[in-house]
């Protein structure tokens, strides 16, 4: 028809924040695994509980040792992610009262992950790179 609008995806810009959050976390909880738990579990006096954790899983070892991988693993997806969250903090949501609850939800909820993304982020660094700074 000529004078119809054409359909328009309005979820696609949100729907990719909200999945680039969800990674987001994924990899800052990297940062969390090689330096913050390590650090905290030495620092209770809990030595033993970080070698038997080593034993059973010595992939740590290798994240400790790449830290500045994983961190600018994270910080990439991190700035990914907030780029998105960014495009999509005023795409339009649908009319539809119940659709737009939805809509607004979604949004919530994708913005809370990401700020959760960072705070992670920031701890981690603090463990791998501040404090031994201050200790060293």
């Amino acid at each position: 028809m000529p004078g119809a609008v054409p359909r328009v995806d309005l979820g696609r810009d949100l729907r990719g924040a909200r999945a680039a959050s969800l990674l987001s976390i994924f990899t800052s909880s990297g940062t969390l695994v090689c330096c913050a738990l390590p650090a905290l579990l030495v620092g209770l006096g809990a030595g033993a509980a970080l070698s038997g954790l080593v034993s059973t899983v010595p992939q740590i070892v290798w994240l400790s040792a790449n830290k500045g991988l994983v961190f600018s693993g994270a910080a990439v997806m991190l700035s990914v992610a907030g780029t998105l969250q960014w495009r999509a903090r005023r795409a339009p949501c649908p009319a539809d009262p119940v659709l737009a609850s939805a809509c607004m939800r979604a949004r919530r909820v994708s913005a809370s992950l990401y700020v959760a993304s960072v705070g992670i982020f920031l701890v981690g660094a603090l463990f791998a790179f501040v404090l031994p700074a201050f200790l060293g």
